[in-house]
This record gives structure tokens, sequence and C-alpha cells, in this order.
């Protein structure tokens, strides 16, 4: 019943809300399964009876490959569905089937093998049969999950527990806690520089795979002969079982039987009594007992869940191999043959590409089938480039083209180029920078929706040992076809470009169409451009862009490198000295005094710099927001925004014509800002015609250029002060930086601004950071030319040796000694040494050199990186660690995982045997997916808005979606899942909570990274959920397990650790927490100041651990620092502040007590006072919540404008009702109402701070949610007095009871007034007489909830501090919900609607 009378999320809102996921026939497929799924039954083909759960959308071929993942059934293949005695078609969906309903039988089809179908049946069983053990993910270099190794000593059912079972999990949580010999080691304890890699990959409880067979392989006798071939014989296979068996097998198109043959005679008929079985495993049953026991083994271990085994879309690095070099067991099943691609035609990719986007979308069915094509597509595209530049690199495929410079290659349906190195882009780097930008304007061209039309061909980049190819799908031919020969005017080839000259025909017509569409959504000028021949060539696109039509029908377009406009800040200008001397100023659109305090513009090494699109998007945001202050300038001039509106005279218009002249917008009516990609792109001239309009696009990207440096890098570093989960690695600041619109070429701007910045010692992180992704960078271009000089055999020792320059002071070679000598015979080689090769000679300070120039010259920083790498370390706390993976993760090359000693000056820390790969790297098309995507950010706007019910069910759509389209294995589904989880937590369900978080942490560790810091954050939030249900071993794993990756990744100097050193302090006990406590506030103290919230819980987090530990004097004096914090914050009179001061008061009377104890009684009194001081369980819980940030208290400015409008709304209400009311109701309503309500219901409570999440949580997680007013009669209102109205909420030893008060709390009147404000919805239907008569209680309940005075949670009291620092109570409308306070001090009023 709770859930159904519950406010502020319901079916109302949900009607009404803007933001629809889709349309209500599209919803059908994403409800609940019950809606859309039924039981059948399913029989035959030689498995046990089982029922099957499937889905009325499904085609036959859906339920098939379900069948042929299950456990009773695999590893059977080549099976259809049978329906009373017909067989099925595959492509038929299962709601369109007669009979088919609830309960039907559907019978197993065993079909006859063809030759390629029996290889794939074989493929599927060695893929069964080889099982991956736990260390084969870091053999192929694949980012592990250690999440299962964590969980394995916890119990399966921990995790189900909810009520009851969860409130007496948690009182039994200290003695689990008490029984643990679960101490931190002492290499995470605070101060520690220890950094152990062993730690970060620990053993897997998976057990190896075991043997099944000895040997399986293709006979000598394979091929069948001829004879053999018409009677059906496809394969001959030889096997050896593990009593010693030797046997050859037969297969056919029935199946597989045991056939006669020896190693020395050929006998292809079938063995006596030997069965034909259609499964090869069945056959290997009854050839080998041994197999047989095994493999039911096998069959019945414990099965991980999808998302642990299902292979990743993409390859997502691992930069540790396993701890061991050599193989620790042999590969059984490699010379059977089947993993060996058969000679058949190379697919065609960009054929495969094109058909799966032009896939029907009218339908949510059809755009996710879509959605998974593309995304199925694009992985094996993806995996296909991959393989194809280890294959051309490596110097397997010759090249097609005769020009040494830029060898092509054609191999597997891939084109992959080096690009043409152009010394107007920039030589070398130059070519890198046109494959990147080629990748990104792919992109851009590939999410735009709605231009189904125009397509872009498959497109990835590699870098791989040095060298960067880019590999494309083959485009089609451009010739017609015999069937266009009868229209020989359908043109075919290039029809948009510079150089496709005069064309006409519907063709062009229609590609410029969608042209004008691509550039209206990429926000590009149509302009035009002096072409070959002087001929002038309007274009949509940059200069180099060609749109062609394909033999396939389909419109190309190609060469989008320079798609978006150039970045002025690194165009110089040729003319620029002779246009000052004229003006005697700087050009038009600079900032005064820019080029003096920037050094901008400047050059670069290459040509194409261009602005990011995120930046192109918060230009325009920010020109229009000067076009709206310029409108209302002038209109305030013109007599006012309001008469100007209102007169509907051509003041307004005139005005906005202004305001559009003055920001530069394209049309002078509207605000439309448009760029041209192609002002300061070198080699393009344009007509005199256009000078006007080029003027104006030099300015606006002048202006562009300059935002990044005035408001864009500024806007990060503030961010940065501000949050504790600013950026932990090179790819976190990149993505900070890049969701800004920020280059990576800024980074040594950045610097700059750090350095200016009055809180430089507050950014050191930030500092550390960018200077270690400098130094990383220009690292990396070393490296790669680098290893042009290296041959193959000597890559692990020349990769060692380069480290080793790299990190170790003063690095230098060693000679070639007797002991070098000694080591190369005893391997039999000598490509290890250095002896006599040109990379040997390379020397640690040569090295920091070459970096130095390479910073110099792309960051215009001097002086930053020092002489070595000690600089580093001793002036920024940057890790050579740290370095070590980020090197590691940028150029591919993995490490055996072992403990690496890098301040070891006498000895070289990394030797050959430790590199033991080069993966390549690729960057690639990111295909999205639309419909989840757009769920999630929906349910992230209900979360803002406090609509918790509505979040949770957008949230749980949006996972269902992620899950149909890429099986959950996305980044995006990793934020989706850990949103779900916190909005669950807060709604009171731990036990989902902590599902939802488990399968979080598993996606962000195998798509992110076992390392990466969302990875981190995850494990921190998943603590907490453990912690809820009473999994206090595995929560402190998890915490110190975040823990051993930040310091890992960072180090220990960042704000996140403070966080997870508060969460250690409250859930260790002894000395220890004490310890975590104490570096948690010194971090907070150094990264935001002694005045912050965070510093203030610190010292209340404090303060109540030395009362534990019965250090009174200590506590008095952190908690006085909180108390002083709050007092300056919020004032004397705020219920924070109360709370703080009766808790300081509570101390000192105990520190009183237990002096007169200790000089009257001894020491007995003492101890029993210090544990009545100990925190109850649910305190630890709620203070955890609170430091994780699953509900934030921080600053709002959007509060206050809320509480502005609110004001302003109450007072046109106000003026509405003195002109509808009678005389009489112009009394003192006007100051005892609705004004008043307001003006004292925002007390310091809401003027001061605001919950991201707006609700009310009790000590035992569960949720008093935010609700909105509804219209009621009187005759609803009698039926829904016990639910829909205000229940008062009593904590009574940490449990909750609500009593239902029949209270009245809205009243309807004749002239009812709506009015709404910020995001959630407030209803005034009091006339004035119901304002007046109700305004004393109203005020009374509004000073009552704000200013009532309370005690914190950690004394006699069970209930939390943390819930009397997060809870607001803001009231309207006279209505709202009666809490007890926690500590039994105060009623609490809190209001029906939610607010940020």
């Amino acid at each position: 019943m709770k859930d159904k009378v519950r406010k502020g999320g319901g079916k109302n809102q949900a009607k009404n809300d803007p933001i629809s996921l889709t349309g209500r026939k599209d919803a059908v497929g994403i409800k609940q399964d019950e809606d859309t799924s039924f039981p059948v039954k399913i029989q035959g083909a030689g498995v046990e009876s089982f029922e099957l759960q499937v889905h009325r959308f499904w085609l036959v071929q859906d339920a098939v490959m379900t069948l042929l993942s299950k456990d009773e059934v695999c590893p059977r293949s080549n099976l259809s569905l049978a329906l009373a005695g017909t067989t099925l078609d595959p492509l038929a969906e299962l709601q369109s089937l007669k009979g088919l309903k609830p309960g039907a039988i559907l019978r197993l089809v065993e079909e006859p093998y063809t030759a390629h179908s029996a290889r794939l049946h074989l493929a599927h069983v060695l893929e069964l049969l080889r099982a991956f053990g736990p260390q084969d993910a870091l053999r192929e270099g694949r980012s592990p999950s250690i999440l299962e190794t964590l969980t394995q000593t916890q119990k399966a059912d921990s995790g189900l527990l909810s009520g009851k079972n969860l409130k007496r999990s948690l009182s039994n949580t200290k003695t689990e806690s008490a029984n643990q010999d679960g101490a931190p080691p002492e290499y995470l304890l605070p101060g520690s520089s220890e950094r152990p890699l062993m730690a970060l990959l620990p053993q897997s409880s998976q057990p190896e795979v075991p043997s099944y067979l000895r040997d399986l392989s293709l006979s000598c006798w394979n091929p069948p002969p001829g004879h053999r071939k018409l009677q059906g014989d496809f394969l001959y296979i030889t096997m050896v079982t593990m009593e010693g068996r030797r046997c050859d097998i037969t297969s056919y198109p029935k199946g597989f039987f045991l056939n006669r043959s020896t190693e020395e005679v050929f006998d292809p008929r079938p063995a006596q009594s030997s069965p034909v079985c259609h499964c090869f495993t069945d056959l290997l049953c009854h050839i080998s007992p041994a197999f047989k026991q095994t493999f039911t083994t096998l069959k019945n271990r414990h099965q991980l869940p999808p998302v642990e085994v299902m292979a990743t879309p993409y390859h997502t690095q691992s930069w540790l191999g396993p701890p061991c070099v050599s193989r620790i067991h042999k590969n059984t099943f490699s010379r059977l043959g089947v993993d060996e691609q058969p000679a058949t035609r190379a697919p065609d990719w960009n054929e495969e590409l094109q058909a799966a986007r032009d896939l029907p979308q009218g339908s949510l069915e059809e755009r996710l089938h879509r959605d998974r094509a593309l995304l199925q597509v694009n992985s094996a595209f993806v995996k296909a480039v991959t393989q194809g530049a280890e294959t051309v690199i490596d110097g397997f495929v010759e090249p097609v083209n005769g020009n040494p410079e830029d060898p092509a290659f054609l191999w597997g349906g891939l084109f992959m180029s080096q690009c043409a190195s152009s010394a107007v882009f920039g030589g070398d780097r130059g070519r890198r920078a046109v494959q990147r930008l080629e990748l990104k304007g792919v992109q851009a061209y590939s999410d735009l929706q709605g231009l189904q039309g125009l397509h872009t061909l498959p497109t990835a980049i590699v870098d791989y040992k040095g060298v960067r190819l880019s590999a494309q799908g083959l485009a089609p031919g451009l010739e017609g076809s015999e069937q266009d020969q009868e229209t020989p005017s359908a043109p075919r080839g290039l029809l948009y470009g510079v150089n496709a000259g005069p064309q006409e025909s519907p063709q062009r017509r229609q590609l410029l169409e969608l042209l004008a569409h691509s550039a209206k959504a990429l926000s590009l000028q149509r302009h035009v451009v002096v072409g070959t021949n002087t001929f002038k060539t309007p274009l949509f696109t940059s200069v180099d862009t060609k749109g062609l039509l394909g033999a396939d029908g389909r419109f190309y377009i190609l060469d989008v490198f320079r798609s978006f406009p150039s970045d002025a800040n690194f165009c110089p200008e040729e003319s620029s000295e002779e246009d000052e001397g004229k003006k005697g100023c700087v050009k038009e659109g600079w900032p005064e005094n820019y080029h003096t305090d920037s050094g901008l513009p400047q050059s670069f090494p290459h040509s194409l710099c261009r602005l990011r699109p995120e930046m192109v998007q918060a230009f325009i945001q920010h020109k229009h927001t000067q076009f709206t202050q310029h409108v209302r300038e002038i209109l305030d001039e013109n007599g006012g925004f309001e008469e100007c509106a209102t007169a509907c005279d051509s003041r307004a218009t005139s005005a906005v014509r202004a305001a559009c002249k003055e920001v530069g917008s394209l049309s002078d009516i509207i605000f439309e800002m448009r760029l041209n990609p192609n002002v300061f792109s070198s080699g393009v001239s344009f007509p005199d015609s256009e000078s006007a309009s080029i003027k104006l696009q030099e300015r606006l990207l002048r202006e562009a250029a300059a935002c990044i440096i005035t408001h864009q890098i500024p806007a990060f570093v503030e961010y940065c002060l501000q949050s504790n989960e600013a950026p932990m690695d090179g790819a976190s600041l990149k993505l900070a930086l890049h969701q800004r619109g920020i280059n990576l070429r800024y980074l040594g701007h950045v610097i700059k601004t750090i350095n200016q910045s009055e809180h430089k010692e507050r950014l050191r992180h930030i500092m550390r950071l960018v200077i270690g992704e400098i130094f990383m960078r220009s690292t990396r271009r070393v490296f790669n030319s680098f290893l042009q000089g290296v041959d193959v055999p000597s890559l692990s020792a020349a990769v060692s040796h380069f480290l080793c320059c790299l990190l170790v002071p003063h690095f230098t070679p060693t000679p070639a000694g007797e002991d070098s000598k000694k080591k190369s015979r005893r391997r039999g080689r000598g490509a290890g040494t250095s002896e006599g090769t040109p990379w040997g000679t390379l020397t640690g300070p040569e090295l920091w050199n070459l970096v130095c120039q390479d910073a110099v010259e792309t960051y215009n920083i001097s002086d930053c990186l020092g002489s070595g790498p000690n600089h580093l370390v001793e002036h920024y706390g940057l890790q050579k660690l740290s370095l070590l993976r980020e090197f590691c993760l940028k150029t591919g090359v993995q490490l055996r995982l072992r403990d690496y000693f890098l301040d070891n000056q006498s000895k070289a820390p990394i030797g050959p045997d430790d590199v033991l790969n080069i993966f390549p790297v690729v960057k690639h098309i990111n295909m999205s997916t639309v419909d989840a995507s757009k769920a999630y950010r929906a349910a992230c706007n209900s979360v803002e808005k406090g609509l918790l019910d509505q979040a949770h069910e957008r949230l749980k759509e949006a996972a269902y979606l992620f899950g149909r389209v890429c099986d959950d294995l996305h980044h995006e589904a990793s934020y989706c899942h850990s949103l779900l989880a916190k909005v669950a937590y807060l709604q009171g369900k731990a036990a989902e909570a902590r599902s939802v978080q488990l399968k979080s942490v598993v996606i962000s560790e195998r798509v992110l990274g076992f390392d990466h810091p969302n990875t981190i954050q995850q494990y921190a939030l998943l603590a907490v959920y453990v912690y809820a249900g009473g999994e206090t071993t595995l929560a402190q794993k998890c915490l110190l397990r975040a823990r051993l990756l930040m310091l890992t990744v960072h180090g220990e100097d960042h704000p996140y650790i403070a966080t997870l050193d508060s969460c250690l302090g409250l859930m260790l006990t002894g000395d220890q927490a004490g310890l975590f406590l104490k570096n948690a506030l010194k971090l907070n103290t150094s990264f935001f100041g002694p005045t912050d919230l965070c510093t203030a819980l610190n010292q209340h987090l404090l303060a109540q651990w030395m009362c534990s530990q019965g250090d009174y004097r200590s506590a008095m004096s952190h908690e006085k620092e909180a108390l002083t914090y709050f007092t300056s914050l919020f004032g004397e009179d705020h219920a924070q502040t109360r709370c703080s001061a009766e808790f300081l008061c509570t101390i000192t009377k105990q520190a009183v007590k237990v002096e007169r104890s200790l000089r009257q009684a001894g020491a007995d009194s003492t101890e029993q006072t210090v544990e009545c001081l100990t925190p109850t369980t649910e305190t630890i819980l709620e203070q955890m919540v609170l430091v994780t940030g699953i509900r934030k208290l921080g600053h709002s400015d959007r509060l206050q404008e809320y509480k502005q409008k609110h004001l302003e709304l109450k007072a046109a209400v106000r003026k509405e009702l003195e002109k509808q009311m009678n005389g009489e109701e112009k009394s003192a309503d006007q100051e005892t109402g609705c004004g008043k309500e307001v003006k004292d219901g925002g007390s310091p409570a809401v003027e001061e701070t605001s919950v991201e999440i707006a609700t009310v949580v009790s000590a035992n997680g569960h949720v008093v949610e935010p609700a909105e007013h509804e219209e009621k009669t009187e005759g609803d209102r009698g039926d829904s007095e016990h639910s829909d109205r205000a229940a008062q909420v009593e904590i009574v030893n940490g449990e909750t009871e609500k009593k239902a008060e029949a209270e009245e709390s809205e009243t309807s009147g004749p002239n009812g007034v709506e009015s709404s404000a910020a995001n959630g919805e407030m209803k005034s239907d009091a006339t004035d007489d119901e304002m007046k008569s109700g305004s004393d209680e109203v005020n009374d309940a509004v000073n009552e909830a704000l200013d009532s005075p309370a005690s914190p949670s950690v004394l006699k009291s069970k209930a939390s501090w943390a819930d009397v620092v997060v809870s607001k109570a803001v009231v309207a409308n006279g209505a709202g919900d009666k809490v007890t306070a926690l500590n039994g001090v105060a009623d609490v009023t809190a209001n029906g609607s939610a607010e940020q």
C-alpha cells in the first residue's frame, strides 16, 4: 500500500512530463518482463524437458540462440524449433505464430550438418572445453574483473536482506566486525610509500581449466578422398583420451561417429557398436569415461553472471599481465584447425554497416534491433582492424602501392594506410592529426539524427609499435552498373566538392539538401570558395570534403578531417602586423591585452588545430547569453521589457535586430549562430562578395578561441576546486577537459591559470595530473620515433631500456660484460643486450632532453619538467608507478605482474622479460544507444527534481534498454546502474541497491578498466550498500580495494582519498580508525580549507571517534571547529548549528563526569561511559551515505533563484486575489498569508543550503519521499486521509514507526490559484480567508521545523546526526509531514515538494 500512495513521482507526473522516452505504443517493449514474456516447454534433441521464458517480440531465431546458451542444451547446435510437428521459420515472430501460447510445447529438431556448420559446431565445443581460466584475460591483454575474488568468502544470501532481517543484520554488524581478523595491511595505512603491484590482481577463486583430453587434432587422413566425399564425409578427427586410447572420428551430415582408422590403416567405416551422435560431446562421453566425468563437472560448476563472462564489444587493455611469463598449460585443441578462417571472400564492412544503418526505426523494437546490429557490426569491424594492424605492421602483408612513404594495404576487407605526409599540414605530426580529425568528423556525421541518407565509411585508427594506421571499409565502386546503362543521365561518382565542377541533377540536389541539414545540426555556415579555374563553389562543409554517389545508390561523404572550425589561438595570421600597424590596435574579436596576457595566437607543430564540437556548442550558448542581455538592455532603455513586449510596437523588433548584429547572428531577426570551417584554413580563397561575411567569421572564431582562455579553463579550475571527485588520472583529466571543449594542447595554459590562482596549493593534485599528462604525451611521441629504429628481435629489450632511461635518474646502459654474455649464452640468443645497437646508446639525460624539447614545442612550457624524474617526484608529488601505468596504457605495452622498485639506481628495475607484449591501441566510432541514453538522461533530470519514484522507473527502463542493445557492457550502462543503486538505496531498498551496484562494478572493471577512476568510485559506493546489509568484512574489502587502486593511480594526496579514509575511519575500530580519520581531516583541510562543509563533517567524525576512545578534551576541540563553521555559514539559530552546539555541550558534560569519576571511583566508570558514547551501526551507515555523496549537501545558487521566483509568484498571487476579492479580503492577510509564509518559512535552512536529492531519510534508510500537492475534493480527502496525508514518523531505538495522523493539510476554495516554481510544483488553493485562519499554525510549524535544536546521534540515542545535517524541511501551503527529530528533541515539518 505504501508504494500506491507515495507522491512525488507518481503516474500523474509521468503522464504530464514532457521528457517522454517513447510513445505508449513503443513503451510496450520496456514495461516489465511479465507484460511481454510467457513460458513454453522445451523437449526433444536428447535433452531433458525444461521451461523457457520467451518474449512475444522475439523472432524464432532469437529463441533458438537463447536455447543454445542454456546449460540444458549447450553445447548442442544446428537445431531448429517445431510446433505441433511443423518446423518454424527462423525469421517469424513468436507473437505471429498460431497456437503458441503460455505452456505450449516446442520441440528441438536436430538439423543435418553442412561442412561449414560442422566446423562451427566443433568450434563451439572447443570454446566450451577451453573455458577461460582466471589468467586468460590478462594473457590476452583484457581488463579482468576482480570483484568475484573479493566476494568469494561472502554468503550468497547476505545480499537478500530486507525489512526486519536488514535491521537485525545491522544490529549484528558489530559482532561480525569484532570477530573479523581483517586489519588493513601496512601498505594501505596513511603515510605509507609502499605500492605493491601484486595486490592489484589477487589470485582468483576460479579453478584452472581441467584436462579433458590429451590431444584433439585433424587426422592425418584428412581431407576425405573423393569417394568418401560422395558419401558425405566432412572431416576426420583424431583424439587421444585421458585413458591413453587413440580414436579416429568422422564428421558427416547426421553427426559424428567412431571409424576404424588407425595411424597406419585408413578405414572410414563405422566401428562396431559406435553410435551416431548429433553432438560431438555425446560421442566423447560414450568413448571416454574420464571425459564424461570431467565434462559433467564442467557443466555443474558455479556459473558466473553473464556480465562477467560475455565478451566486451571492444578490447579494454590491461597494462599488467600474468605473473608467470610462460604458459602454464598447453593448448590441446590448437591443431584441430577450426580456429583458422576458411578461405572465403573478405567481408564487405561498408555494406554490413550501411545495411545496419538502413534498418527501420519506426518503433522502439526496430530501433533497439538497429542499435544492436550497429554495435555488433562496429565491434566486429574494430576487432578486424586490430588483427589487421598487427598483421600489416608485423610485415605479413605486402603494400598494394609502390609508395614507400605512404604504403597502403588491403587485408580482410580493410583499406589501411598511414596517410601521406604533407608539409602544408605539418609533416608527421600533421599526418597523425589528419587521421585523428577524420575519425572525429566521421563520428560527428554518424551521430546526426534524422539524416539516414548521408553515409560515412566505417573508420578506425590504430597505434601499434609506434606506427599509426588509418583503417576504413572499402568504398563502393563509382562506376555505373549494367542496369544503370539505360539511364546514362544518372551521374555516378563525385557530386559535391571543390573539384566536382558545375553539375545539375536530382541526385546532386538531394545530396545538397542532406548536407544543408547536416550543416544546420553541426552549426556550420553555408559559404562560397574559389575553386579550380576560378569557379565559385558553394559549400556546406570544409573545402576538403567530397560527396559522392556510390554504385550501391547511397550518398557518401569523405575527407571530413577539417569539418570543425579552426582554432584561432593557433592560427597566426600573416597580415596581423600590417593590420595592427594600420589600426593601431589588435584585430577585432580579441579581448584587450589578450596577446600580452596569454601569448596567443601562436604557432603549433601542425596546422590542423580545430575547435572541439563541445567548444562550438559552449560558444554558441555563450553568445546566446550575450544576445539575451543585449535585448534586455535595449528594451530597458526604451521603457522596460514588459512594456515593449506587450505594446506590439517596433521597439522589440529593433532590439532583436540590434542584438543579432551585435553578437554576429547569421539572421537579423532570430538568433542563429553558425561558423565557417574554412576560415583560417591554409590554401582556401574566398570571393570578394564574401568579404563581409568572412570578416565577421574571423571575429567570431577569435571570440570562440578567446572564450577557451577566458571562460572554459577558469570554469574547469573552479570545478576542480569544489569537487572531491576531481580527475584522478590522465584519462579522467582528458575527459573533464574535453567535456568543456578544451583541447589537450591547452595543458600549458591550464598550468598558467593554476599558477595565477590564489588557490594554487589547493589545486596541486590538478597541477600534478597536468604535468604528468604533458610528460607522458611528449614521451609517447618520442617513444614512437624510438621504436622505428628497433629490429623485431630486440623489441622487449628496447622497451625495457627506454623505460629505465625514462624513470631512473641519470640511467646509462651497462656495457655488455661477462655477466651479460653468460646470460645471453644461457638464453641461447644475444638479442636481449644493447651492445652495438643504435637504440642501446640512448641514455637517461638524452631521453629527458628530447621529452622536454617536445613539451616546449607543443605546450609552450619551460623548466616545468626539470632535469629528471626525481624533479617531478619532489616538486609535484608524481609517482613513478603512476607514470609507468600511464605510459603502458597510452602505448599498449603490457608488463609482467610483479613489484617494481623504480628508485633502484644500481640495477635496471625493468628487464626484457618484464615486457610481455605490445597491444594495438584502437580509436573507433562509438555507436550511440539512442533510446537507452535518452531514458538515462530523463532519469537524471528526475533525480535533480527529487522525483525518486519517477527516476527509479526510468532508470530501470534505461538499464533494460542497455541490456537489450549491448548486454550492459557499455560505460554508460555502468553509470546507469550506479545511479539506479543510489536511487534504490534512498528509497529504502538496500538489497536492490547492493545487487545493482555489484553489476555496476563488474561493468566498470571490464569496460573501462580494473583500475579506472570510475571503478574506484563504484567500489566505494558498493561498500556502503553491502555495509547496509550487514556485510562489514566485504565493505572493508571494497574500501581497501578502492584505496589501493587510488594509491596506484594517483597517490595519497587527492581529495577522494579523504572520502575513502572517512569511510574507513567510520568502519574500523581502535587506533587505525583514528589514523584514517585524521588523514581525511588533513586532506580536506588542505584541499577545501578549514571552513568547508567536508572539513566540518570530518571534525565531527573525529570528535565522535575520540569520544569512543575517551579523549573528551580533543573531541571538544574538534567539535568547536565544526561549530565555528556551522555558525559562520548558517548562523546561530540554525538547526545544524544548534545540533553541533548540543553535541559540544554533551561532550563537555561527559568530560566533567569522567573527571569526577576518575577522582572518586577510578577507571571503571570511565570504561562504562566510553561504551555509551560508541556510535551505532545506523549512525555509521548514515554518515557514510553523506560522506560518499549518495546524499549531498552543498551550496546552491539555484535555490536562491527559486526562492526569489517563488516570492515573485506569491506577490503576483496576492495582486490577483486583491483584484478578484471583495474589500473585506484586503486585510492583514498580506502580511500573515502566503507572503509571510514564504518569508518566515525560508529561514536559514532554505536560504543557505539545499539537498541535491530532496528526500528525508530515516535511520534505517527508508524514505519519506517528496510529494506534489494534488487538487482533491472533500470526498477524496476523506478517503485518502490515512494515505496521502502526512504521517508522523517517530524513531524509537533506531526503528521507524508510522502513525497516521488525521490532519488538515490542504484546503480548496472557490478561487484556488495554482503557481509553479523551480523543478517541483507548488499549488496554492487557499482563499484569502483560509490564509488568514491558517497563518499562525503554518508559521508555528515552520519555525518549529527550522529552529528546533537537535543533539547528535553518537550519544545515547541511536538516531543519526547525519540526518539532522541532511534533512531539509520546507512547508508549502501549510501542508506537510511531521517527523519527530531523530534525537527526540522536536518535531520537524517536511513539505510535499521536491526542491533543487
